[in-house]
């Protein structure tokens, strides 16, 4: 079901991918998996992006066949030490109340991040919600971060100023239009203003009323879904005045950080495991829904828009490539130490 659907975490995963593949690290074969063809023990190692929407049962299946599994967690880093505590007292009394025929969500996700061996978050933030709130040992937590494909960074206004007409400032967002993602409430709040908002994103069924209350405001236009790679998309970030993304949360917004490497101030939720030392300039983070703070910030970067290339240096270390480096040396920490406790099995 990956790829029926387009969105931040199929860039991370086909993005990962090719990084990977362009590694010379000898002896390295990466591919995806094809779990309605290929058994996952004839790999040495599996990587499991995303700890929720049921792939706890991959992780179980590779733990039952010895296989090694990464998981990168891609868990809300809102999660705290209570919300734990009150999720796990929701599963008992699930459990006791059905017999323990089920499970909630909570459960699977702290069952498939027990099992796997190394567990990969975005941020600090995130990995400090999968210690306290999934009592998940720090020990196996690696941190690493998403990268930025290289064309963003590159982005010129011509094409979308071409394309759609807009020659004056405008804020932008990019996402699926949803309540969670709140773009109503960022309309909302630009409201008085009479700054145009561009949006980017599809909208499924259940949420095509919300894009039709969204179309009703005036100055709202929307583009509809560009794919990742679509050179208008691009050009969209680089002619923003401001991303806007005041959603309920996110873990580690591609969004945001292409906004940034096309030098497009950035006003966003503070439910995020993005940390960026010393971007206050171009990066603000409020509450969701903090209407008044949201309207503030953006005319603020207006007012005083940050210089282009100062934006853009705040996030140029965020490669693919260097993420793809740290992913081979996880990989090959486990693959080693793997087969070091089987060859302490056998030897006992």
């Amino acid at each position: 079901m990956l790829f029926q659907r387009e969105g931040g975490l199929q860039v991370q995963v086909r993005s990962t991918l090719d990084a990977l593949q362009a590694q010379s690290a000898p002896g390295l074969e990466v591919e995806l998996v094809d779990p309605n063809r290929q058994r996952l023990d004839q790999f040495d190692l599996i990587h499991v992006f995303s700890a929720i929407n049921g792939n706890h049962r991959l992780v179980e299946l590779a733990a039952d066949l010895g296989v090694p599994v990464v998981l990168s967690a891609l868990l809300s880093p809102g999660w705290t030490r209570m919300d734990g505590m009150r999720a796990r007292l929701a599963d008992r009394l699930t459990g006791r109340l059905t017999g323990w025929a089920v499970q909630t969500s909570y459960a699977q996700t702290k069952r498939a991040l027990q099992l796997a061996q190394l567990v990969i978050a975005l941020g600090p933030a995130e990995r400090d919600a999968i210690v306290s709130a999934f009592h998940t040992p720090e020990t196996k937590i690696r941190v690493l971060p998403n990268g930025i494909s290289p064309h963003f960074f590159g982005a010129r206004q011509e094409e979308f100023r071409r394309c759609t007409g807009l020659t004056g400032p405008f804020v932008l967002m990019v996402g699926a239009i949803s309540p969670y993602k709140n773009q109503l409430g960022l309309v909302q709040a630009l409201a008085s203003t009479e700054l145009p908002v561009v949006l980017i994103g599809r909208a499924q069924r259940q949420h095509q009323s919300y894009l039709q209350q969204l179309l009703a405001a005036p100055r709202v236009r929307w583009l509809g879904q560009l794919e990742h790679d679509d050179p208008l998309l691009a050009s969209a970030y680089a002619s923003a005045s401001v991303l806007a993304l005041p959603s309920h949360g996110e873990v580690f917004p591609l969004s945001v950080l292409e906004a940034l490497a096309a030098g497009t101030p950035v006003v966003m939720t503070n439910e995020s495991a993005l940390n960026l030392p010393d971007s206050s300039f171009a990066l603000r983070q409020l509450h969701w829904d903090d209407a008044t703070g949201l309207r503030q910030a953006v005319l603020e970067l207006l007012g005083n828009p940050p210089e282009r290339a100062a934006v853009r240096a705040l996030v140029e270390r965020y490669s693919w490539q260097r993420v793809a480096e740290q992913m081979v040396a996880c990989y090959t920490e486990l693959y080693h130490r793997t087969r070091r406790e089987q060859g302490t099995r056998r030897a006992v």
